[in-house]
């Protein structure tokens, strides 16, 4: 950024793409500079780009930078156009509801929200009324004008509306103060927008949710209307069909269909009761991720449920953490809490006995239950809960066998997540702006470290500024599902600060004590998060592998129910989890309530059958499609399908 003096006149410098430098007077908007680049690029132009900041059209140009104009090419376009978005839907609301006070309107991932304090809940009728007014004030044309004003000024024109009000209260005297208004509607905001409401074609409003005000339980509960745009209406029609999608996936209804897990509020919100089912799938996930850790060299050691907090005073938990944290408990005059990491225990074993150069690298995993508190209002079946077991791990090296390491976790990571069909990518996420321990110097040498193996691997990533742990960047690899969505996968963490917080130590070849360094890492994260997005990536059909119920065996009739019986002991014997169904409903009925839990295989046994030792097998997802097979025969191609842990049996 530069700004320079020319005569009494103050200028600001702009890289434009090509490299071309350009000074233009400070103040100017944004429009005139795009202007006289080009009338074409003017019409095309959503927004622009100043030193990596977003800013609309009408928003005088204050600091200098490269600079870069937004089209609906652009993917930050879509954020201002959903910003914008949210502004209408509150002009609507306005029209239709004068008497609603005005809360927040961003845009978010995938769409964008407003909330309104309201006398009473927002109805489906409501909804269809504001998305026709929607339309209206789109076809109107307002231009998004802005305006910068006082504090003072602020007040007055929000004098009726208390929400804006608190928020006016929070800015700083400094902090340049400004509003849009659209037709008949201002609102506080920073923007930026699109030149006015017609650029908004292509939206839909999706469901009405309740939301306390800034977030705080204590206070009043808000109307949340969310809803999506885009530029096109090919786009907006693919987003709606993902979300139908989505909600056929839904995990917390296919997992009370096939019976996974459930909560109870006896026991408290946010906490998994694993179903036997449902204990399957973990179990099978923990015993192949088990072997393959100890392949990769690892150690499994357990911790603690609780720890003295003293250990949090010295980790940073309790200076950085402790919202996330449950109450201390008293025991014998100490206080306690449970655990939110897993990293101080591992920590307390590497320091149990001195360790030499020779010893390292050490490899601890744990799969270890820990402890979180979340608000009520952001739990959501197994993605977001209170407790958890992480499959947790933790590298103690010397700082030479640190690229190795983080070679080797992503060695790790690769072969995990092939077992489950998952690609990804890679976000290097790097120092955060406030509660990070340690010198930046410090942060900065581990940020390199993590980038240079991902470019030694030819490893594309993006950078995630800010989003590291509070000890140290990390690697996140971000899971796309069947439908596209990203979920939050493995972490590699490269840790510097807590091996000095705690005074690691490692006797060198040099006869001297040295620091490690440690390495954090997790493969699926939260077991009950990583499984509630199984079932949705599975759609609940699960493959062979992981399938609570492998094959379900079907007597057409009750007297072939002792055959039906020898082919469900010889798959068991074979560790092939078998079940009978040998009930008087019909064999129509039977096929479809296996067909309704997801069984990947069913086979019939009729009289043939039993008399040839065979079974007349149908997969999941085929429809009358049949093959007859020998018993031992299918017990070869069941074991085989297992062991090579295929993907899937079918497409459901």
């Amino acid at each position: 950024m530069e700004k320079q003096e020319q005569g009494h006149l103050e200028t600001v410098t702009l890289t434009l793409p090509d490299g071309k430098e350009r000074a233009v007077p400070a103040g100017t908007p944004a429009r005139d500079v795009v202007a006289s680049i080009g009338p074409r690029l003017l019409k095309d132009a959503i927004a622009v780009e100043i030193d990596g900041a977003v800013q609309d059209l009408a928003t005088p140009i204050r600091a200098g930078g490269g600079f870069r104009v937004l089209t609906e090419r652009d993917p930050k376009a879509l954020d201002v156009l959903r910003h914008s978005g949210a502004h209408v839907l509150a002009t609507a609301v306005r029209r239709l509801r004068p008497g609603a006070k005005i809360g927040f309107g961003p845009a978010i991932e995938d769409g964008f929200y407003y909330d309104f304090e309201v006398a009473e809940p927002f109805t489906p009728e409501d909804l269809d009324a504001f998305e026709a007014e929607m339309r209206k004030v789109a076809a109107e044309k307002f231009p998004f004008v802005r305006e910068e004003l006082s504090k003072s000024e602020a007040r007055g024109k929000f004098s009726d509306d208390p929400l804006k009000l608190e928020r006016l209260e929070e800015l700083g005297d400094d902090e340049v103060i400004s509003t849009y208004t659209d037709g008949p509607f201002v609102d506080l905001c920073r923007g930026p927008h699109v030149p006015d409401t017609s650029y908004l074609k292509h939206f839909k409003l999706l469901h009405t949710a309740g939301a306390y005000w800034r977030g705080d339980e204590k206070r009043q509960m808000l109307q949340r209307i969310y809803a999506t745009a885009f530029f096109s209406q090919k786009d907006l029609e693919e987003h709606l069909h993902r979300l139908e999608e989505a909600k056929r996936r839904d995990h917390r209804v296919l997992a009370q269909q096939l019976d996974l897990y459930s909560t109870d509020q006896r026991i408290g919100p946010g906490l998994i009761l694993w179903h036997p089912r449902g204990s399957v799938i973990r179990n099978e996930i923990e015993n192949f991720e088990r072997d393959l850790i100890i392949r990769h060299g690892y150690d499994l050691v357990y911790t603690p449920h609780i720890l003295s907090e003293k250990i949090f005073e010295i980790s940073g938990h309790l200076e950085n953490f402790k919202e996330s944290m449950f109450g201390a408990m008293d025991v014998e005059g100490g206080a306690y809490r449970p655990k939110p990491m897993n990293c101080p225990g591992h920590i307390c074993i590497y320091q149990s006995r001195p360790r030499s150069y020779r010893d390292l690298p050490i490899r601890y995993g744990e799969f270890g239950t820990v402890y979180r508190y979340e608000r009520s209002g952001v739990l959501h079946g197994m993605l977001r809960v209170r407790g958890f077991t992480q499959d947790d791990a933790h590298v103690f090296c010397t700082p030479e066998q640190v690229p190795d390491e983080i070679s080797r976790l992503i060695d790790l990571v690769e072969e995990m997540l092939a077992a489950f069909g998952y690609p990804y990518t890679i976000e290097l996420a790097t120092r955060p702006s406030e509660k990070a321990l340690g010198e930046a110097a410090v942060w900065e040498q581990a940020q390199t470290m993590l980038a240079d193996v991902l470019k030694s691997r030819g490893l594309e990533y993006t950078i995630d500024e800010g989003g590291g742990a509070f000890y140290g960047p990390k690697l996140d690899f971000k899971l796309i599902d069947a439908i596209g969505r990203k979920w939050q996968g493995p972490t590699v963490q490269l840790d510097f600060n807590l091996p000095e917080r705690f005074q690691l130590e490692f006797t060198g070849a040099d006869n001297t004590t040295h620091r490690p360094v440690m390495l954090h890492r997790v493969l699926v994260g939260s077991m009950e998060r990583f499984v509630g997005g199984l079932i949705e990536h599975y759609a609940g059909a699960f493959p062979l592998w992981l399938a609570p119920e492998q094959i379900r065996v079907l007597p057409v009739a009750e007297e072939l129910a002792g055959y039906g019986q020898t082919v469900v002991d010889q798959l068991r014997a074979r560790r092939i989890r078998a079940e009978l169904d040998a009930r008087s409903e019909t064999l129509n009925y039977r096929i479809r309530e296996a067909e309704m839990m997801k069984v990947p295989y069913m086979a019939v046994v009729g009289r043939r059958e039993a008399e040839g030792q065979t079974v007349a097998l149908r997969a999941r997802g085929q429809g009358k499609k049949q093959e007859v097979l020998r018993v031992s025969d299918l017990v070869d191609r069941l074991k085989n399908e297992i062991e090579t842990r295929a993907i899937a049996v079918t497409a459901d």
